[in-house]
């Protein structure tokens, strides 16, 4: 038996807001939606033609402030093949909440608190 990642959910306060912080910040695009009859929900993939893993953002019209995501101790990584361009952008977009320059990455935060890793493409 052989298991497949293909999505991670995260739960977004404003969409918007969200989809164009990750076309700026790792030009993930809009994949496809799906939204409730009701307007209860959107759902959103995203992703790049980089891998087939998609990130998977849900709005949902009851809950429309930020989420409560703990202690930040987990996270989404994204390998660049440009780090000092990805972190110059990363800094100019003032999103980087945490360097590990021993290790040679970094990472940064969407708009709604979650973490995601920056790592070097290592030769």
């Amino acid at each position: 038996m052989k298991f497949k990642m293909i999505h991670e959910n995260y739960n977004v306060a404003d969409l918007g807001v969200s989809l164009a912080f990750y076309e700026k910040a790792l030009g993930l695009k809009e994949l496809r939606r799906k939204e409730a009859a009701d307007g209860s929900f959107i759902i959103v993939y995203i992703g790049n033609e980089e891998a087939d893993f998609e990130l998977e953002l849900t709005w949902l019209a009851e809950h429309p402030f930020k989420y409560d995501i703990g202690e930040e101790e987990f996270h989404l990584a994204f390998r660049t093949d440009d780090f000092e361009a990805a972190h110059a952008l990363h800094e100019e977009m003032g999103c980087i909440c945490f360097e590990n320059p021993h290790m040679g990455i970094y990472f940064i935060q969407d708009p709604d608190g979650y973490w995601l890793e920056i790592i070097p493409t290592r030769k």
